[in-house]
């Protein structure tokens, strides 16, 4: 499996760069140019959350589209503007001549947090998926498309109608996983369930303190933007900022000591729930 840590080209829908989100997109280009990297554009594309819409990575030449078919994009025969928010894998892949694996799994990109030996999705996907899998049978499967040795399902925050892992953990290591201490607070119960699942994995976890009173944007924080050349973390303008890259750095000492963590301000964002994770697209070329 191809990890976050081993990705060397950054794709953006060509969204990106219109009116309201230039300002960001100029920051972010910015960045990437320091490291001498110019990011690709992706044609085709009806919204700006790339990572849901584009395949799986699983080896250099192993991508695996997934039906991107989600509840909030379904709307209803009288939600037009809803419905032409879908973007289209297939057209998209098409465009930029990328050879994928289809499978009839219903999934966003954004639920998949992967490490080169593991996956962790929100059990979202069993929901979403009951018409044609059962939870037995959709793990297998995942295992068989990703050739990872663990399939770890959290429980999905259905405060959250997007469901996606990306916005609560991310790898650290193969071993061990960062958790937004959002769900470190906000409810035991829940807390309870996350962890029960990263033992039953034997996943190790720390967490992404900012604050003393935790908030939801601050999720935003666990949604950076990871290759092998940097990491860059969305920051909010706010104090908790600087305690986000103090975390982190210590979380990913070899990037730090490189001083390869950057951050960027995504209030604009942000405000749409999502944040570098989310816009951006991620290969080993």
């Amino acid at each position: 499996m191809i990890s976050d840590r081993e990705t060397n080209t950054i794709y953006f829908s060509e969204l990106i760069n219109k009116k309201s989100f230039k300002g960001t997109f100029a920051k972010i280009r910015s960045i990437l140019k320091s490291y001498g990297i110019e990011p690709k554009m992706i044609p085709n594309t009806n919204d700006i959350w790339a990572r849901d819409y584009m395949p799986v990575q699983v080896s250099k030449d192993k991508f695996i589209e997934f039906r991107y078919d989600p509840d909030y994009l379904q709307g209803n025969s009288e939600d037009i503007e809803t419905r032409e928010l879908k973007t289209y894998t297939d057209i998209v892949c098409d465009s930029l001549g990328l050879k994928t694996i289809k499978t009839d799994i219903i999934l966003d990109g954004g639920n998949v947090v992967k490490s080169e030996n593991a996956i962790i999705l929100t059990d979202k996907i069993v929901w979403e998926n009951k018409r044609h899998y059962t939870k037995k049978k959709m793990i297998k499967e995942l295992h068989n498309l990703f050739e990872v040795d663990k399939v770890v399902l959290i429980p999905w925050d259905e405060k959250c109608e997007y469901g996606h892992a990306d916005g609560m953990l991310r790898f650290i290591n193969p071993d061990t996983v960062l958790i937004s201490s959002f769900y470190e607070t906000v409810d035991d119960d829940f807390k309870k369930l996350i962890l029960e699942c990263l033992d039953k994995a034997e996943l190790d976890r720390k967490w992404l303190r900012v604050s003393e009173k935790e908030t939801e944007d601050n999720i935003a924080y666990i949604n950076f933007l990871q290759t092998k050349d940097f990491i860059i973390i969305p920051s909010l303008n706010k104090k908790e900022d600087n305690e986000a890259i103090k975390v982190i750095s210590k979380c990913f000492p070899d990037y730090a000591s490189l001083n390869k963590i950057e951050k960027v301000d995504m209030r604009d964002i942000v405000r749409f729930k999502g944040a570098l994770n989310c816009i951006s697209w991620t290969k080993l070329e």
